[in-house]
């Protein structure tokens, strides 16, 4: 940690601290249908997706070489450059170049429905300069997938933006900030919506923009890499919103069968009465939550819960993250183990929205295949549990297919069904990955 930034976590916690004192941020309150929101079709029952989750940026290798005119990065490996998190490389786990290793893992599986990501800079490498040999490999991707006996669910934004819409020298004009993003987000969406649509039925506009907002403009650790930027994380909130309603729009416009879901990070936040005594902790957690959603739920068909964790509304447990698997119910990430938090968290979320459910991630990061088996048997028993309750979930997604890049931890964080050969590429199952299979051909609907 360098002396700027232990000064820049210095500010941040005194200006934490005044704020737990004062407890000025107030709690999201209940949602409020709009008076004109989008009509919905009723989705009918279907199957019980069993599925499984990945992202275009931590999978797919770069295809091209340092010279092809069709060579891109993103804002994540511009931030890498910078020494602000571990460099993910040009060849990730090949899922570009060698997608049908990934098709044939999920095939082992047995899963159903198989998600995706499409990275926009692989598209656009520069504005308005477009790689349709890329895109139409996208479409043959999703086109295959079908073939195999699985529906695409088709990520439209997982975290990456191009490289032209990241500024290192104005990061306050970058990414969601960026004064072109929403007309090149449009043209974008329209070119993959357009050739995706023969194939994929199921889109999910963006994964997790309330996480990738609080930890890129007010926790300062992900692109653009901004502290405690309150101004720009509300615009950035205000953009993002409007750029998944034009996408979700823009979907229906082209297929208009579509089913939009909606994905964002929801762990438990538990009150903590003596360290978070005016409520301010809980009522950041809550809005981090839901504040975004808010704004664009009524385009969802479907709600797509990211559940990993669970965590006490504590000044330290905000500010100081300790990494590592320090008993049996902490992660490799360092994160608290509690499968009960899915339970109240699918509640929580039917009764604020009363939409159909995804658990559209869920997963453990750790070399224990008997953690990771448990991990897995007790959160779809809690998911069981609510459906029990009346809430209507349709879906479970294990995160994620294969060992891959995990973000600012680099490639440290096992999450896979699957590990990964780096001299052979090959995929071999793993213990939890053997479960998992043999328990959704037991139990096709939980």
């Amino acid at each position: 940690m360098n002396f700027c930034y232990q000064k820049k976590w210095q500010l941040g916690f005194l200006i934490v601290l005044l704020m737990v004192m004062s407890g000025c941020i107030t709690s999201p309150g209940p949602y409020h249908h709009p008076e004109k929101g989008v009509i919905l079709k009723k989705l009918p029952k279907e199957p019980f997706w069993w599925g499984i989750s990945t992202a275009s940026f931590q999978n797919e290798d770069r295809g091209y070489s340092p010279d092809s005119p069709w060579y891109f990065k993103t804002d994540w490996d511009r931030f890498a450059e910078e020494g602000k998190t571990p460099p993910r490389g040009d060849k990730a786990v090949f899922s570009w170049s060698e997608f049908d290793r990934d098709i044939a893992a999920a095939k082992q599986l047995g899963v159903n429905h198989f998600r995706f990501g499409v990275e926009w800079a692989r598209v656009e490498p520069h504005p308005g300069v477009i790689n349709h040999t890329a895109l139409q490999q996208y479409a043959e991707m999703a086109q295959h997938l079908k073939e195999a006996g699985m529906e695409p669910v088709v990520t439209l934004w997982h975290f990456t933006f191009p490289d032209w819409l990241y500024d290192s020298h104005r990061k306050d004009r970058s990414n969601f900030c960026h004064p072109d993003v929403e007309q090149a987000w449009r043209a974008h969406v329209q070119r993959v919506v357009k050739v995706m649509a023969p194939y994929a039925r199921i889109y999910v506009p963006q994964n997790e923009p309330n996480g990738a907002l609080q930890l890129g403009w007010l926790a300062g650790h992900w692109p653009p890499g901004l502290l405690l930027h309150p101004g720009g994380y509300k615009k950035a909130m205000k953009t993002s919103a409007t750029m998944f309603r034009d996408a979700a729009a823009i979907v229906r416009k082209e297929r208009p069968d579509a089913i939009i879901m909606g994905i964002y990070a929801l762990p438990e936040c538990r009150r903590s009465w003596l360290h978070d005594p005016t409520a301010l902790i809980y009522n950041l957690y809550e809005r981090q939550n839901y504040d975004q959603l808010d704004q664009v739920v009524d385009t969802c068909d479907m709600i797509g819960v990211n559940y990993y964790y669970s965590k006490s509304s504590s000044i330290r447990e905000l500010l100081i993250r300790t990494m590592g698997e320090r008993s049996s119910q902490y992660t490799q990430m360092g994160w608290k183990i509690l499968p009960e938090g899915l339970y109240r968290t699918l509640c929580a979320v039917n009764a604020r929205y009363h939409k159909p459910i995804v658990v559209s991630e869920n997963g453990v990061a750790t070399q224990s295949a008997q953690k990771s088996i448990s991990y897995f048997r007790n959160h779809i028993a809690q998911m069981r549990r609510a459906m029990n309750d009346g809430v209507d979930v349709r879906g479970y997604f294990p995160w994620t297919l294969v060992d891959n890049y995990e973000w600012t931890e680099g490639w440290h964080g096992q999450f896979g069904l699957f590990s990964y050969d780096k001299k052979t590429h090959e995929r071999h199952i793993t213990p939890p990955g053997i479960w998992f299979s043999r328990f959704i051909k037991v139990y096709p609907e939980p």
